[in-house]
């Protein structure tokens, strides 16, 4: 095994680098220069994004003139990569934009409900209510999902730290930042703007997929695999339901989920993945490199998880004859306010091909 500590900056890929950032827990927006870099000497044409999380990755797959298909168990995750990389042409007008701030006779208030008092004011909770059932009336399934993500993205912009997980009295998070300030109109309002602006056709079909890895069909049908799975948490505090609950919700009005309401925040039940506990994550890394020995498969990792670097590798070198490691010193953090926790790890792209 040949460990490469990569100590060069290549300019970030203009298009990737304006893609938004969404706060998402082990996001690699901030890798997407790192990741192209990695992945520009590798033959492949067709791509496949297995965890797609914020999007980011697959949106930089696009703009590498990729054929991608973008998948994640989470139903938002799916929303978002449908809306910027399977769509390739369909944006919200300003016809689309009237119908959207237009009051719903038919709009429920299943949100100003269930979340009084929880996250958001009460106007903001109207909001979403009336904007969600007016992007029910669309037709067309991408400015359904363009539309979705922008109010996803208003979410996350206007909860302190993007996360769903503190409710109630928020003044300790108040800094005067002007996304806690302005109204969820205002904000979703600014998203489509932005969104507009990202959607571009590369010349190529793409595809958006809400399934688990090992449900994916025809697995040896990509050139190229990207994988980015949960690591083994050492807290709860690591789950991706607990942080954004309400936008998987959000992204299909709750439909078919359990909400527990005996908790403060009215979490939804937990979404098994193997990945997620110690006992099971050796044999899924092993399940998942078998799925794909068909492909190159390119593993993004960091220090701070569980199976260890020298496991994993070992796992990969069962079934690729050439495996290469890649290490950059990365830092995450969550949120902005003056008292946020950052982690330093060593980020790894584990290469096997």
């Amino acid at each position: 095994m040949e460990v490469q500590q990569t100590l060069f900056e290549n300019p970030p890929i203009e298009r990737a680098g304006q893609y938004p950032r969404f706060r998402y827990m082990g996001s690699k927006h901030k890798l997407l220069s790192w990741i192209s870099h990695a992945l520009k000497d590798l033959s492949f044409e067709t791509a496949l994004d297995g965890f797609s999380g914020s999007g980011a990755v697959s949106y930089l797959l696009k703009t590498m003139g990729k054929s991608v298909t973008s998948n994640d168990f989470l139903h938002f995750s799916h929303i978002l990569t449908r809306a910027t990389v399977e769509n390739n042409h369909i944006t919200l007008d300003d016809k689309d934009m009237e119908s959207l701030l237009t009051p719903h006779s038919g709009r429920k208030d299943f949100i100003q409900k269930t979340f009084k008092g929880i996250f958001f004011t009460p106007e903001d909770l109207l909001f979403l209510d009336n904007t969600y059932a007016q992007i029910s009336e669309f037709s067309n399934p991408y400015k359904k999902s363009l539309a979705l993500t922008c109010l996803i993205r208003a979410c996350v912009k206007k909860q302190p730290r993007g996360v769903f997980t503190v409710s109630g009295d928020l003044s300790n998070y108040n800094d005067g930042r002007r996304d806690l300030r302005i109204s969820m109109k205002q904000h979703f309002t600014e998203q489509i703007n932005l969104f507009n602006e990202l959607i571009f056709d590369n010349g190529h079909t793409h595809y958006s997929i809400n399934q688990d890895i090992f449900a994916i069909e025809n697995p040896e049908a990509y050139d190229l695999v990207y994988l980015d799975p949960p690591y083994v948490p050492r807290s709860d505090d690591n789950c991706y339901v607990k942080r954004y609950h309400f936008l998987e919700g959000l992204s299909k009005y709750w439909e078919k989920e359990e909400i527990l309401y005996d908790t403060k925040v009215h979490k939804i039940k937990k979404k098994y993945t193997p990945f997620s506990y110690r006992s099971k994550a050796v044999e899924a890394f092993d399940r998942m490199f078998d799925l794909f020995r068909s492909s190159i498969i390119v593993l993004s990792y960091s220090s701070n998880g569980y199976p260890h670097l020298k496991e994993l590798t070992s796992l990969l070198g069962k079934h690729k004859k050439e495996v290469f490691v890649l290490e950059k010193d990365h830092q995450y953090h969550f949120g902005n306010h003056k008292k946020v926790t950052r982690s330093k790890v060593k980020e790894y792209l584990i290469i096997g091909k």
